[in-house]
């Protein structure tokens, strides 16, 4: 769990450190802005962006019972993000899981990427798609 808050930390801290240099050159008029985009960064980056995560095998049951994909993912990925922003709402439809947190999503995402943890993997009907275009994944929500 604590690799999930450390980039969204190493960020704050970063901006908080860079608004404080602003402030003592002399310009305390962009401390603010710079503080706020960081700020904003960490929370994209953070677990907070995605909906509520689950274990695998948790997901996997889910998953039987309603059909819906598995989307097994770890926060700081820029694709994950990219999935979640372009999901938007439809996003709360998926299971997902943080291979950071869950040791049995990253024995999958390993299981389905030879050996690898790449994410995002969306697994839709038993089969794993890794980094699928989010417009394919909104499609297979639809249908």
């Amino acid at each position: 769990m604590t690799r999930s808050w450390a980039l969204p930390t190493l960020l704050v801290v970063c901006g908080a450190l860079v608004a404080a240099a602003s402030a003592v050159w002399g310009m305390p008029g962009m401390a603010v802005p710079v503080l706020v985009l960081f700020v904003l960064l960490a929370g994209l980056h953070s677990p907070l962006a995605f909906p509520r995560s689950i274990g695998a095998e948790e997901a996997q049951d889910r998953s039987a019972v309603d059909g819906r994909p598995i989307v097994y993912w770890r926060s700081g990925c820029k694709y994950c993000l990219r999935l979640r922003i372009r999901l938007g709402r439809n996003a709360r439809r998926l299971h997902w899981v943080d291979i950071w947190r869950d040791p049995a999503g990253a024995a999958a995402v390993r299981a389905a990427n030879q050996g690898d943890e790449t994410v995002p993997t969306v697994v839709l009907a038993g089969r794993p798609h890794v980094n699928p275009d989010p417009e394919w994944v909104r499609s297979q929500l639809s249908s």
